[in-house]
């Protein structure tokens, strides 16, 4: 069953548009159920990269039922969001969008995603079909789907081959680096030589002036706290065997007060104070650039970034046009004793707002197939949800980039990954975590002060009345 108790939340404004949301829906009759098998299916999603590769799904998609057209609209991460809200308030939705799981259990609370097990293309999808573990996260508290699987990503880090060869340092040393939060191990050692000041002295070497940086170590994107860190720091708090919630998913009681958590935060943003990461201001505030441009500007040396980000570091030349040579490292080895990465996954799902849902069904019914699966594994772009076609991937990466991806993929075979935090009140915890984030990172407040905002997220799910 759906939760029906009353939670107080502090983001009265989100409350506000939730509420919103889900009156216009009952109003303009989003439960509508007509099904035909002919007509114009509306998709949207936001990455550019793959969009070529699911017009070719969409075409054979097509070919296989030349009664239905599947029209693929594509929208930047901030404006696909947005449009998204606004047509569930407006009733033009479209009909099948790709979801993420920051925000899937807001829209299952809202009862803006149809059932996929109750419609007739999708209700025998199979968990075991999929990597491991990514199908069951698309299952809301009522027991019902809400997306079927479409890819995977993990964390590792990318560097340029160039910096690294010029520091003196071997792949080998960085792929068997550890660290902890005391004094940062051999990674943070590696990181400070890389690090160049602008009279050529590095992080590491007497008359380093940390205020004049021209290569930082490592990338930021970020403070983390629109994601739970996972471009950011989320390898490092994994690798202490930290989690966010006390499950996962729907996780009601968080855990920022974690001794775990904090030490890693105060050494993960004490490398902005030493001068190896770049500051707040550096890579444009809230509207941060990407590790990509950083690395490709020579602003940072390495820096973690997701697996969707292959073809994006694959295609990055410098200023006369020449293509750099990047290489990719898995996470360093924590604490724990072993390294970490976040594992999350997005999925196709079905608004309520659909007027063709059976029709709809089908097509998401074949994004999640074998042939779809394997176009976009062929594509190189993301690593689909099956298997075979996430092999694909890898041979193409190998093949035609000559690009070793496997430090995404033996994060999954070494089952070193743990689940990106999927909770209600999604929206409440970005509005709360966000400022939150910045303000350690620009060093305006302690990290002790992320304990205080951990109370705050516990708050959000305390029963009123």
């Amino acid at each position: 069953m759906f939760r029906t108790k009353r939670i107080r939340r502090r983001g009265v404004g989100v409350a506000l548009a939730a509420a919103t949301v889900a009156s216009t829906l009952a109003a303009c009759g989003g439960g509508a159920t007509g099904s035909t098998a002919s007509g114009t299916i509306q998709y949207w999603l936001w990455d550019s990269g793959q969009q070529p590769g699911y017009q070719k799904c969409a075409d054979a998609f097509h070919q296989a039922n030349p009664t239905i057209t599947v029209h693929i609209s594509q929208y930047g991460w901030g404006d696909y969001w947005s449009k998204l809200t606004a047509g569930f308030i407006a009733g033009t939705a479209p009909d099948v969008f790709t979801d993420h799981l920051s925000k899937f259990a807001q829209f299952a609370d809202l009862k803006v995603l149809r059932p996929l097990d109750e419609l007739a293309p999708t209700k025998d999808i199979q968990d075991s079909d999929y990597q491991s573990g990514l199908a069951e996260l698309w299952k809301g508290q009522d027991g019902h789907r809400y997306g079927t699987p479409k890819d995977w990503d993990t964390i590792s880090i990318f560097y340029s081959a160039t910096a690294l060869k010029a520091a003196g340092i071997t792949p080998e040393q960085l792929s068997t680096a550890t660290w902890n939060p005391t004094d940062g191990g051999t990674f943070e050692k590696i990181v400070a030589h890389l690090t160049v000041d602008k009279n050529g002295k590095r992080g590491d070497e007497p008359g380093f002036d940390k205020n004049n940086v021209v290569q930082h170590g490592i990338s930021s994107e970020g403070s983390g706290g629109g994601g739970w860190g996972q471009t950011q720091w989320s390898a490092f708090t994994g690798s202490t065997g930290w989690q966010a919630t006390d499950k996962n998913p729907w996780g009601t009681t968080f855990e920022m007060s974690d001794p775990r958590f904090l030490s890693t935060i105060s050494w993960y943003f004490g490398l902005v104070r030493k001068g190896y990461m770049p500051t707040y201001q550096e890579i444009g505030g809230s509207s941060a650039i990407g590790t990509d441009k950083e690395i490709q500007t020579g602003m940072a040396a390495m820096g973690l970034s997701g697996s969707w980000m292959i073809s994006t570091f694959s295609n990055l030349t410098d200023a006369k046009g020449k293509k750099l040579d990047i290489g990719i490292a898995p996470s360093p080895i924590g604490p724990s004793g072993h390294r970490a990465s976040m594992f999350n996954g997005l999925a196709d799902s079905i608004t309520t707002q659909s007027k063709q849902p059976e029709t709809s069904a089908k097509w998401v019914a074949f994004l999640a197939g074998e042939q779809c699966q394997d176009i976009i594994g062929q594509s190189g772009v993301v690593f689909p949800a099956r298997p075979k076609a996430t092999q694909l991937a890898i041979e193409y990466n190998k093949s035609k980039r000559n690009l070793d991806v496997t430090p995404f993929t033996d994060q999954v075979k070494d089952k070193t990954t743990f689940l990106f935090p999927v909770t209600s009140n999604a929206a409440d915890i970005t509005a709360l975590m966000q400022p939150a984030m910045d303000s350690v990172y620009i060093g305006s407040q302690p990290v002790s002060s992320l304990s205080k905002v951990n109370a705050q997220l516990n708050q959000l799910f305390k029963v009123v009345g």
